[in-house]
Order: structure tokens, then C-alpha cells, then sequence
């Protein structure tokens, strides 16, 4: 759980670092257009630097700090959710699937499994 964390950590922050000081590079990779409003896709950078920092002090006791891990696993199933429903209807290109392979889908299984023990030997206890 430790490591899981940890490296999620590291991830999200070099995630979100990239996104926030190249806000366009993402788009030029996949050959979207680029952005007229950056500032948007830079807040949400800002937020998923902001979860690195979470699961890093999730990390020295996921069992306590659980809130942070489920959180975060809404994130990662809300995500998709919502690219799914605006791809439906037009309004953001296959290519964005691409930032959810590393964002979302890699972790679900690993973040279920933090969640799985929780609930099995924890019961969910906030104290």
C-alpha cells in the first residue's frame, strides 16, 4: 500500500507539474487543437498535484488516512465517466482517452485493493 501510494504520489505531482508549466504540450503530442482558455487544463494540473501531495501522506498509514485513497479512487472512476458522456455527445475527441490510461485506469485496480483491505480489516473507522 506504501508504495502504491508513494509512486501515485510522484506521479500526480509530475503530472500536474507538466500540465500547469506546459499547458499546451498535451495537446500538440495527440494533435488536438490547442487550447484557447490553458488556465482550465492548468487548474486541473494544480488539483492533481494537489492529490500527489495526499496519497504521499496517505502513505505512512493508508489504513488511518483511507478518506485520501478513496477520494482519490472516485476521481479516477468519475474521470473516465465523464469523458465517456462528453465523447457521446461530440464534445472532446478519442485522443483524450490517452490521458486516462495513466491517470485513472492503471491505479483502479491497485486502489481497490488498498479499499478492499479497509474495509475487510479496518470497517471503514475514521478514529
Amino acid at each position: 500500500m506504501k508504495l502504491t501510494l508513494q509512486l501515485a504520489a510522484i506521479y500526480n505531482i509530475l503530472w500536474g507539474a507538466w500540465v500547469v508549466l506546459f499547458p499546451q504540450m498535451f495537446w500538440e503530442l495527440v494533435g488536438m487543437e490547442p487550447l484557447n482558455q490553458p488556465m482550465v487544463w492548468q487548474g486541473m494540473g494544480m488539483v492533481i498535484g494537489v492529490y500527489g501531495l495526499g496519497y504521499w501522506w496517505a502513505s505512512y498509514d493508508p489504513m488511518r488516512h483511507w478518506p485520501i485513497v478513496a477520494v482519490g479512487m472516485l476521481g479516477k472512476i468519475f474521470g473516465p465517466l465523464g469523458f465517456v458522456f462528453n465523447y457521446a455527445q461530440g464534445k472532446v475527441p478519442f485522443e483524450f482517452i490517452y490521458t486516462l490510461v495513466t491517470n485513472d485506469f492503471i491505479w483502479w485496480i491497485p486502489f481497490f485493493l488498498i479499499l478492499k483491505k479497509v474495509h475487510t480489516d479496518y470497517k471503514w473507522k475514521l478514529t
